[in-house]
């Protein structure tokens, strides 16, 4: 594969009883790219996501990951896993019965002698929750904290894997607002606006965040992004980035 693809699927097709949840399905993935699965019910959104991490196998088509010249083929999702595939579903699904970092390091403990190495893995276990803000200690029962918490430790234990591609299936549909406000607006504006160009709006981005404006001409999407940039100066409202208020006055700020 070139062009920095590092996922591609191709003519991927999967038949049910009476069913054709999927029709020759091509979809590529390249290095550094997010995307976005939109669609209404029944559209086949998890059903190819499925495939791909081996819960459903293939009726049709091949996947093939950068690095290799043959498709590979997961038949589950210890597969996808080891080819470099990690996933986050909705649904919290680590041992409630294990510590906070028995279920990071799970099937991947840090061992010395052939035995599994605590120290070092409650070490490495509370480096990652501080890295990622995350209000649990290492060696917790994970049934000891919030449903918000333990999607949170899904989350880590998913980001820490390395892996090449990275599928959330809606996690932050568990999470309180606390917790979401933990994935750091980038981009925050407030008020925001121009006379005789754009009423006062809101406006945020977050990290990793991919947005897309729609709307006819002169709905206002040009004269939001200006006014954002700086190319036109904003009369009211602020702008934050990182969480700190900024002053743009030109796009050179």
């Amino acid at each position: 594969m070139s062009d920095n693809v590092v996922l591609s699927m191709k003519n991927i097709s999967k038949i049910f009883p009476g069913v054709k949840a999927l029709q020759h399905v091509d979809f590529k993935l390249r290095e550094g790219e997010i995307h976005a699965l939109m669609g209404e019910n029944s559209a086949g959104k998890s059903t190819l996501i499925k495939v791909l991490i081996g819960v459903h196998s293939l009726d049709g088509g091949e996947i093939k990951m950068a690095g290799s010249d043959t498709p590979i083929i997961n038949r589950s999702p210890q597969d996808a896993q080891k080819n470099g595939i990690s996933t986050v579903y909705q649904e919290v699904n680590l041992c409630p019965n294990l510590t906070v970092a028995e279920n990071l390091f799970i099937g991947r403990e840090p061992k010395i002698c052939g035995f599994i190495d605590w120290r070092k893995m409650n070490k490495k276990a509370t480096e990652l929750l501080k890295e990622l803000d995350i209000d649990a200690s290492a060696t917790d029962k994970l049934e000891e904290c919030s449903l918000a918490k333990q999607q949170m430790i899904a989350i880590a234990r998913a980001v820490d894997m390395q892996c090449r591609v990275l599928i959330l299936d809606e996690p932050t549909s568990s999470l309180d607002d606390e917790e979401v406000e933990k994935f750091e607006p980038v981009i925050e504006a407030s008020g925001l606006g121009r006379k005789g160009s754009i009423k006062p709006f809101d406006f945020v981005v977050n990290k990793g965040e991919v947005v897309g404006l729609t709307g006819l001409l002169g709905s206002g999407r040009s004269e939001l992004v200006r006014a954002i940039y700086g190319a036109d100066k904003p009369d009211s409202g602020s702008v934050s980035v990182n969480g700190k208020k900024v002053k743009i006055n030109s796009p050179l700020d």
